[in-house]
């Protein structure tokens, strides 16, 4: 196995790294990879699924960042993750809350981040960490949230200008892969009807999924699963878990997946397996 790999994941709140990629940086962070996660916000306005914790949600007593900080930390433990950043520092850039709702238009929002301050700002972890792969959302941040939709774009802008001797501070360095989250259509189909919440009747109604021909990567993490259902429990405030089944706020049943699936968006793409995916984010 090749030395010196380096993997950089950026996720918009606590929690997404876990329901996303989690088997993925438990299986690189195993293997001895250096995996580095940029987190860029709090999740100030998450929802808060136990009864006895809802006096922290923004519109009481504005205290579930610190606490969600916190979950974070317990998921990275989980997952093997020792290298964990806030993009900006803690509380840089506040949660947007969901498309269409005020909190979108609070000056000091993620959403309302200038590209250039934010991915300066992911630059100089780029460049510190020289990572080989950079990990983030597609330009739709895959279910439309505007904070995952300005992770792939600060995360898109970083890589492109990571290079660049005029952006930024720090030694120059050019990551040569960059990919995003996918869900095949065929993994949602399988999900319909199954696990102990509220049940879709169709893949459609998750929100989220893609044909599966746009999906290029997918990583066999299955070892990992246990992981990720840790790192999944560690984030109480906002998700429900239930054998290998999790639920968000909305009660409706997603399988937690120890299959990871991506879509190469700029780089060369690797050897492919049998089912003509890549299966090494490196190549």
């Amino acid at each position: 196995m090749p030395r010196d790999r380096r993997i950089l994941f950026v996720h918009a709140h606590p929690d997404d790294e876990s329901i996303g990629t989690g088997a993925t940086m438990a299986k690189y962070a195993a293997e001895g990879a250096h995996v580095c996660l940029v987190t860029c916000t709090l999740g100030e306005e998450g929802d808060v699924v136990p009864a006895g914790l809802r006096h922290l949600a923004s519109a009481r007593e504005n205290r579930l960042g610190p606490h969600r900080e916190g979950e974070l930390s317990r998921a990275c433990a989980a997952l093997g993750v020792k290298d964990h950043r806030l993009l900006g520092g803690a509380g840089r850039w506040r949660d947007s809350g969901m498309m269409g709702t005020p909190t979108n238009d609070d000056p000091t929002c993620f959403f309302r981040a200038d590209l250039d301050e934010a991915a300066a700002e992911l630059v100089g972890i780029v460049r510190e960490v020289r990572p080989q792969v950079v990990v983030t959302y597609d330009d739709n941040g895959y279910y439309g949230h505007p904070d995952h939709i300005q992770a792939h774009r600060v995360a898109w802008r970083a890589f492109e200008k990571a290079a660049d001797p005029s952006f930024g501070t720090g030694e120059p360095w050019r990551p040569s892969r960059f990919y995003v989250t996918a869900m095949p259509m065929s993994e949602l189909k399988r999900a319909v009807g199954t696990g102990p919440f509220d049940r879709v009747r169709s893949a459609e109604d998750f929100g989220f999924g893609i044909p599966d021909e746009q999906v290029t990567t997918r990583i066999d993490a299955t070892g990992y699963l246990e992981a990720k259902l840790a790192a999944l429990r560690a984030h109480h405030t906002q998700l429900s878990v239930d054998g290998p089944f999790f639920a968000l706020s909305d009660n409706v049943g997603q399988p937690a997946l120890g299959t990871e699936y991506y879509t190469l968006l700029a780089g060369m793409p690797g050897p492919l397996g049998r089912d003509g995916h890549e299966t090494d984010l490196f190549g």
